[in-house]
């Protein structure tokens, strides 16, 4: 069982380098070959770079991938044409000079074909980073109902007539992908779940519902379907992350956890929760009290929308705030979301990503001496 205070979400800056090669791959100017030599050397460094600040658990940084999400369209034929705003559209808001900024639902979106799987999603991240660190890694897959967005009642009725045969299918192949993680040795593996919070806006939620489940369906089938993939697999820890968007340093929603939280913390067969509390947007610690005792509550005090300097004193007072309702031994701390979900990232510097690692790390051995 994975124990460590100090957690990371996912995903980091992708550097320079490596989004200029992805441009040269997408338009035939770079090899294949020449490309992954460069984002093999992404990933040594996102490795690098947690170590250095600290922390017992690392990931990839993400990349491999355009989005934290978009393993799962490249490993699997079936989704049709897309591209990045597939997974970014909506109203994103902002503060000072980010601003908002909103982006439509791609026209043609939708799943137009039967899921086929060409390979495996996260294979190639887990066993390219199992040999270069001795610090616990952590690969993190999309939850099933996430991909509600790809399912559309006009383009997707011959191959899915509804959203539930759908979604089915996507928990299938992802259950399949965990299971090959931990054929492979994967100890630590989390499910990323950013669309339950967006159940707590009445605008975003109203999306959702149009796809054909209300709220008591999303979070009873919902979580059943991320338990399908979650399996029964004993010596591996599992975390659920629940965030309000991330993007381009602006959010989705807000509001506290209290809508979801007795279904979802009670419901979800993960041991480690991952939750979003970097400032006011998140609502009060109260809804902690629905952990349930064999759980950990996992507190993303750490934002990475910003280059705000948090500090160790800041953030333990907030730790034994958060006391009063999950008990110490039971609460661990994190960023609030990755630094860069998708190849677009936020308004931070690599610098900021290794002082907030770094202040993690130190937090976490002042409170637990671990």
């Amino acid at each position: 069982m994975i124990t460590a205070r100090a957690d990371v979400v996912g995903s980091l800056l992708r550097p320079p380098e490596l989004l200029e090669a992805r441009r040269l791959l997408a338009a035939g100017e770079m090899r294949a070959g020449a490309f992954k030599q460069i984002e093999d050397r992404a990933v040594d460094e996102a490795l690098a770079l947690q170590v250095a600040a600290g922390m017992p658990v690392v990931t990839d940084g993400e990349m491999r991938r355009e989005s934290f999400q978009s393993q799962l369209t490249e490993a699997v034929d079936g989704f049709g044409t897309y591209d990045i705003d597939a997974f970014l559209w909506g109203e994103w808001h902002g503060a000072g000079t980010v601003g908002d900024q909103a982006t439509a639902r791609p026209p043609g979106l939708g799943v137009v074909g039967p899921l086929r799987r060409k390979r495996h999603l996260c294979a190639e991240e887990w066993v390219y980073m199992r040999a270069r660190t001795e610090q616990t890694v952590k690969v993190t897959i999309p939850s099933p109902s996430l991909w509600a967005n790809f399912w559309s009642p006009d383009l997707s009725k011959e191959a899915y007539p509804t959203l539930d045969h759908f979604l089915e299918d996507v928990a299938r192949i992802l259950r399949e992908e965990v299971e090959e993680l931990v054929r492979l040795g994967a100890t630590y593996i989390q499910l990323d779940a950013p669309h339950y919070p967006l159940l707590l806006d009445p605008k975003t939620r109203a999306f959702y519902e149009r796809q054909g489940w209300d709220l008591d369906r999303w979070l009873a089938r919902g979580i059943e379907l991320d338990n399908y993939v979650l399996g029964d697999h004993p010596g591996v820890t599992f975390a659920f992350h629940l965030c309000r968007g991330n993007q381009g340093s602006r959010w989705l929603t807000s509001g506290s956890y209290e809508l979801i939280a007795r279904q979802v913390f009670g419901g979800i067969r993960a041991q480690r929760l991952m939750l979003e509390y970097d400032d006011e947007r998140s609502g009060g610690f109260e809804p902690l009290a629905h952990v349930p005792e064999e759980k950990t509550a996992v507190l993303g005090l750490v934002t990475t929308k910003t280059g705000r300097r948090e500090t160790v004193e800041e953030l333990e007072a907030r730790v034994r705030q958060a006391a009063a309702f999950v008990p110490l031994e039971r609460l661990a701390i994190s960023p609030q979301c990755g630094f860069a979900t998708s190849v677009i990232g936020n308004a931070i510097t690599v610098e900021d990503e290794r002082y907030k690692l770094g202040t993690l790390a130190e937090t976490a051995r002042r409170i637990w001496g671990a």
